[in-house]
């Protein structure tokens, strides 16, 4: 019998590493300007935008906007589980490359002289043409990226169930906390040498290299549709001998081909099975985690920067990289805490512990600095590493506890429906918070919002935890089959 082409650990770990590549210059591009709000607070004069810390907020949240009023990216997942991975995956990857090529353009010295067509935005949100310009392309970027995380995911799953597959989901996060690290780090000094716009530049040239990664994971891809076609076919010859095997040779008749799995799964998505998602207890639970644990960190991340420096004391050229420490400690932590997982299980423990890590540092932020001002930038890093820690351990045993709940055919529709709940916080976060660091610069309110926020998702996981014990999901079971 002809070995099944995902039973090959070089094959497997190469398609890991190349849709990790595709990621990981997604969340480069996602915090790209992060860094940056400062210098697009500056007059223009002085090299800056001009824009208000409002401006930045709605600008942080319109990464959203089109996935969530627009329910972009529920569909998003239709398409993936009617079309595939790789169609889904090309056109992830294109939107992404169009929306950051508009944000390079609206933060370039001529931007005003072109976008009048913009008015609509302008007026009613009392935005400049840089902002509406911007947030429009980081509106269309941010459909391609959350597209290409619930992709990447399905294509894990695909192709490493049975396998190590929260060590992979855990490789996964890790590369592409490595683009934000990078993000956190580089951007404001390529800023600050070159131009404000050079970072989206050197960003457009990062997704292109993304987008030609997929393209091999697609030739990967088809190979394992032809190896598990072969297989099942295989399957069914010795089927049919095992019944009849008095019944003499025949000759070989063609027969209706097999489904191939392009569509990832033995039977075929039919849309009632999303009705079968949302009667799941363990659904729910799941996305209503990720809204509260995402929206305590991925928004605290694009603030972050400027907090170490007012905050903090830290200096303005090396916030960036003490914000990189946890993404950078991630990078680390996750793969490990997914090994962990997939040999000895307890999934959900894992989730809860990272959920209460992540209060403790937002409340730990909200406190007043102990001690001298000197002494802030060593709290600060303390509290980044910490933030690190908790960062990882959750996402880590999260996501593959998602497989054990949603059937596999309705993966990709379950997973963008997630990610469309998850990102209402995302898009609503960042301008709460803009809106209260104009009320409270000292960045106490904000990071109070944070911490009740990671809170409540650590009781969301303690009742995980329960509903798991009632419904045997094997949430705390390991994943490697024996």
């Amino acid at each position: 019998m002809e070995k099944f082409f995902s039973d090959s650990p070089i094959a497997r770990w190469t398609v890991l590493f190349i849709v990790a590549t595709a990621m990981m210059m997604g969340y480069f591009v996602n915090d790209v300007m992060s860094p940056l709000e400062t210098l697009l607070e500056m007059p223009r004069s002085q090299g800056g935008l001009g824009w208000s810390p409002s401006d930045y907020g709605f600008f942080s949240g319109a990464g959203s906007f089109i996935n969530v009023f627009l329910l972009m990216l529920f569909f998003s997942g239709i398409i993936l589980d009617k079309t595939g991975v790789r169609f889904t995956g090309i056109l992830a990857c294109s939107l992404m490359v169009i929306g950051t090529l508009i944000k390079y353009y609206a933060v370039s010295a001529n931007v005003d002289a072109g976008i009048s067509h913009f008015s609509f935005l302008i007026s009613h949100f009392c935005l400049s043409p840089s902002v509406a310009l911007a947030a429009l392309g980081f509106a269309i970027f941010g459909v391609g990226y959350e597209m290409t995380g619930i992709t990447v995911s399905k294509a894990i799953v695909r192709w490493f169930t049975g396998h190590e597959m929260a060590l992979a989901m855990g490789l996964q996060l890790a590369m592409a906390r490595m683009g934000t690290a990078a993000a956190l780090s580089i951007s404001a000094p390529i800023a600050r040498h070159y131009s404000l716009s050079a970072p989206l530049l050197l960003a457009v040239g990062l997704l292109i290299t993304g987008l030609l990664a997929f393209l091999v994971f697609c030739v990967m891809d088809r190979k394992l549709d032809k190896a598990s076609l072969a297989n099942h076919s295989q399957i069914s010859q010795i089927s049919q001998i095992s019944q009849n095997p008095h019944q003499p040779h025949q000759p070989h008749q063609p027969q209706k081909p097999h489904p191939t799995p392009s569509a990832d799964d033995d039977e075929e998505f039919r849309w009632s099975d999303i009705g079968v998602t949302l009667r799941s207890p363990g659904f729910w639970l799941i996305t209503l985690f990720c809204v509260l644990f995402y929206s305590a960190v991925s928004p605290f991340l694009k603030f972050s920067t400027k907090l170490l420096v007012v905050k903090y004391g830290v200096d303005a050229d090396l916030a960036g990289f003490f914000s990189s420490i946890a993404p950078f400690g991630t990078m680390l932590l996750t793969p490990l805490f997914g090994y962990v997982y997939d040999r000895y299980g307890r999934g959900v423990t894992l989730v809860i512990t990272g959920a209460v890590m992540l209060a403790a540092v937002h409340f730990g932020f909200a406190t007043p600095l102990p001690g001298t001002f000197s002494e802030g930038p060593v709290v600060a890093i303390a509290l980044m590493v910490l933030l690190s820690i908790g960062y990882a351990m959750a996402p880590a045993a999260l996501w593959p506890c998602v497989p054990k709940i949603i059937p596999m055919k309705c993966l990709g529709t379950a997973c963008s429906m997630i990610f469309f709940i998850q990102n209402f916080g995302r898009a609503i976060i960042p301008m709460i918070v803009g809106r209260a660091n104009e009320q409270d610069p000292s960045y106490t309110t904000s990071m109070i919002i944070f911490g009740c926020t990671a809170t409540g998702a650590a009781l969301v996981a303690l009742a995980m935890l329960i509903v798991d014990r009632r419904k045997g999901y094997g949430l705390q079971l390991p994943n490697i089959r024996q």
